[in-house]
């Protein structure tokens, strides 16, 4: 892997996913609310887990500079969730996205970390303007992205995702 920017907060680490971050995106991917917020991704092992590293995240690391990244906590080096910018299809610009294992949730780390990553989207990256897509019924999305500073700007559906899907603007 190149020399890509990894990021740092007061608690946490943020780098680039890699291939030895398999058993760890296998779990986070398997998750309840990933399942229930995201969706199934149909990773049933981390020898799967490694292929989708591969083939879904590294190739976006590589074009662009920037990814998912594992969300890793100072205190024990413990993998407690992934925030990152996705170039996706059926989106005009980079989205924000950020998803951590449950005993980790309520904790204020989901904030931390995306609070980084829009810092270093619009600063590191020179993104003038993100994007962020979630469920209506994921309450805490919608008001993890609020606090960020994203506002809602309307119901969408994006390719090979039949579920409606609130869309959220932010700007530099």
């Amino acid at each position: 892997m190149g020399n890509f920017k990894t990021f740092e907060t007061e608690r946490l680490h943020l780098r680039p996913t890699s291939i030895a971050d398999a058993d760890f995106i296998y779990e986070l991917l398997n998750s309840p609310k990933w399942l229930q917020f995201i969706g199934d991704r149909r990773i049933g092992n981390p020898e799967e887990a490694r292929k989708y590293i591969q083939e879904r995240m590294l190739p976006q690391l590589e074009k662009l500079g920037y990814s998912n990244y594992t969300v890793i906590r100072k205190e024990d080096g413990v993998k407690i969730g992934s925030c990152g910018l996705f170039d996706r299809e059926g989106l005009s610009d980079i989205d924000l996205g950020f998803a951590f294992l449950p005993t980790y949730e309520g904790k204020g780390y989901a904030f931390e970390a995306a609070a980084k990553i829009f810092d270093a989207a619009m600063t590191d990256f020179e993104i003038d303007k993100l994007q962020a897509i979630t469920l209506e019924e994921n309450a805490g999305s919608r008001k993890l992205l609020e606090k960020l500073g994203f506002i809602f700007k309307e119901k969408i559906r994006i390719p090979k995702d039949p579920a409606e899907l609130m869309l959220y603007e932010a700007y530099r």
